[in-house]
């Protein structure tokens, strides 16, 4: 699972020109071509750092260029295994292992103290590394909280809830009359994931070299049973997921007190419904205590340096650049992501969505780190089990038969 999905409703538009020359030419400049996906960024943001980014280094002329997502997994594979690739390139956090499999990826290891690691939120530094080496340098991240109906919740007279189960009692007296409790489709398999780790539990387990599906465990079954009595608060399909319908259009349409999205999800519900504006506020996904929120996926990208770039220094004066304190502040201001480092959280305070989203990151966490999961996601067979249990199977046996395809799609090739 690339990080883009979970980022697209907050982007606005990105369209960058080349403009380095290459090295040798008049002025000695050595050219650094670095790909950035399309939407990561702003028009404004790139035309900035490239100019500042030319002042600091006088010896470095930069080639931005967009790429689309559509396709980029073999167009990075192919550029990682060619004698002359661009120097830096933007991925998913999750498709990190997966191009690290390849050894055709520079191990930053080293560099990991120098580019603040220590301070990186986890649900892109664990993705970022395989086999104990840091090969990905997190970039940006964002992730899901829960958005709220502000008069559906003083109508009722709750305030955002700070636990699991205050959140089950919030969403009880929310669910009355036309008013739905929460909108939560019943195959969210991202929104399961975060259950599932705040009870100590994955989506599948590594032994030595071996994969395995981790669903029929108690910790996964524990999530998946929560999942079942919140979803349960509302009127959300049990066979479909978020997109289908889309979410933001129900709650557009209805009476809904809450739904788990992306904060820029709420600017969706507000143009297809103007009278909503004003109206919809935000709280992290709670956790099982109050001390700390939910656990959520985290989506977003990483920055990799192919290892037969022949221009090694010059691409990890750009990742630092990147990743640095600076232009990760800007970054987050023009999109509204979540910085690569936890303390900078407070860069985003004024923005409430945004805010809310940084306060979650911080027990962030991506998918099983193995280059296959790809193969997991184009069956799915974690949305399978959540109907499976939402419409009264037996949850072990489900999550075994899920866990038999988790396994096998894991293991493939090795």
């Amino acid at each position: 699972m690339s990080h883009r999905p979970v980022a697209v409703v907050l982007a606005l538009g990105l369209a960058l020109a080349a403009c380095g020359t290459d090295a040798g030419d008049a002025g000695g400049k050595q050219e650094i071509t670095v790909w950035l996906m399309k939407d990561s960024t702003t028009e404004d943001f790139a035309s900035r750092f490239e100019t500042e980014f030319e002042r600091d280094h006088p010896d470095l002329d930069l080639d931005l260029q967009v790429q689309e997502w559509n396709g980029i997994t073999q167009k990075v594979t192919s550029a990682l295994a060619s004698t002359d690739p661009p120097d830096v390139i933007e991925v998913g956090n999750t498709q990190v292992a997966q191009y690290a499999a390849s050894d055709g990826v520079a191990d930053l290891s080293a560099k990991k103290a120098e580019l603040g690691g220590d301070d990186w939120i986890p649900g892109l530094a664990e993705p970022g590394a395989v086999d104990g080496k840091q090969f990905g340098v997190p970039w940006y991240a964002a992730n899901r909280v829960v958005v709220y109906r502000k008069d559906l919740f003083e109508a009722a007279g709750v305030t955002p809830p700070r636990t699991r189960d205050e959140w089950l009692a919030t969403t009880d007296r929310l669910d009355e009359g036309d008013v739905q409790g929460i909108y939560l489709p019943g195959q969210n398999w991202y929104v399961l994931s975060g259950f599932v780790w705040d009870e100590g539990g994955d989506l599948a387990e590594k032994s030595g070299d071996r994969w395995a599906g981790s669903l029929n465990t108690p910790e996964a079954l524990a999530g998946a049973d929560f999942y079942r009595r919140l979803q349960a608060l509302g009127d959300g399909p049990k066979d479909s997921d978020e997109a289908k319908p889309q979410q933001t259009d129900v709650v557009a349409a209805g009476q809904v007190a809450q739904f788990i999205a992306v904060p820029g999800a709420a600017k969706l519900v507000e143009k297809a419904n103007p009278a909503l504006a004003g109206k919809l506020g935000f709280f992290p996904i709670p956790g099982k205590t109050a001390d700390e929120p939910g656990a959520v996926f985290t989506g977003g990208s990483d920055l990799i340096i192919p290892l037969a770039s022949p221009r090694q220094e010059g691409a990890y004066e750009v990742v630092k650049a990147l990743a640095g304190e600076k232009w990760q502040v800007e970054l987050a201001k023009a999109m509204n992501y979540v910085p690569n480092r936890t303390s900078l959280a407070s860069a985003v305070g004024d923005d409430p969505g945004a805010a809310a989203m940084a306060a979650g990151a911080v027990n962030g966490h991506a998918t099983p780190n193995s280059p296959n999961w790809a193969a997991v996601e184009a069956r799915n067979p974690i949305k399978e089990f959540l109907t499976e249990v939402l419409t009264g199977a037996d949850p072990a046996t489900a999550a075994a038969e899920a866990d038999q395809v988790i396994t096998q799609a894991l293991n493939s090739g090795t």
